[in-house]
C-alpha cells in the first residue's frame, strides 16, 4: 500500500497553484451502483488514507481526485499511528449533511492540505449525513462532538472549501511568518 501525493495549497514556501485549483474545485458526485472507475477511485481513497499515521481524516481531493468521497477517524482520535481495521473509520461516498443541531462551537482546525497553520473555526456540534458507504449501500448516520467537526471539514472538501475560507483566527509559526502574512493579506 502506498501513500499518494498529498495535494496541498502551498509547500516549501511557494504557493501551488494547480493544486490549489483541484482544492477549489467543487468535485464530482459517483454514480450509484459503482463503475469500474468509481470503485477504483475508493479503494485508492481508502489505501492512501490506510497508509497515513498522521490523517484524522482524507477527502479524495485532498489526493488528487476531485470525487465526492471521504474517509475519517470514528473514535480513537488522539492515539497515533495508522488506522488498520475496519470498524475504526467511516467511508462515505457522496455525502450531503441533512440536518445541523445546536449551537455552533469554536474548535482549531489543522489540515493536510494547508501545512503548518491551525484556524479557528466555527462548527455544528451535531450533524446527520446521508451518503452510500464503499459497497454502495445507503448509510443515514448521526455524528456529535469532534466527529461531527471532522465530517463538516471533510465535505467542506467537497465543495472546494478549505478552512483558509472561513472567518476564524490563523495560527502560524513564527519562523514562516513572512510567508504566511504574503499569502493572507
Amino acid at each position: 500500500m502506498s501513500k499518494k501525493k498529498l495535494w496541498t495549497l502551498w509547500s516549501n514556501g511557494n504557493l501551488n497553484d494547480e493544486e490549489a485549483a483541484l482544492l477549489r474545485k467543487k468535485a464530482a458526485e459517483l454514480p450509484v451502483p459503482f463503475d469500474k472507475e468509481s470503485a477504483q477511485c475508493i479503494q485508492e481513497l481508502l489505501e492512501s488514507f490506510l497508509s497515513r499515521d498522521d490523517a484524522l481524516g482524507l477527502a479524495a481531493p485532498q489526493i488528487g481526485m476531485s470525487k465526492k468521497i471521504i474517509i475519517f477517524k470514528n473514535k480513537n482520535f488522539d492515539e497515533k499511528g495508522r488506522v488498520r481495521r475496519p470498524e475504526d473509520f467511516d467511508l462515505l461516498v457522496n455525502p450531503r449533511i441533512t440536518q445541523k443541531r445546536g449551537e455552533e462551537e469554536i474548535g482549531s482546525e489543522g489540515c493536510l492540505s494547508c501545512p503548518d497553520i491551525s484556524v479557528e473555526i466555527s462548527r455544528s456540534p451535531e450533524i446527520k449525513v446521508r451518503a452510500v458507504d464503499q459497497h454502495g449501500n445507503k448509510v443515514n448516520k448521526r455524528y456529535t462532538g469532534f466527529l461531527a467537526r471532522i465530517v463538516q471539514h471533510e465535505i467542506d472538501h467537497l465543495d472546494g472549501i478549505l478552512k483558509v475560507d472561513h472567518q476564524g483566527n490563523i495560527y502560524y509559526p513564527k519562523e514562516k511568518e513572512e510567508f504566511f502574512q504574503k499569502v493572507f493579506k
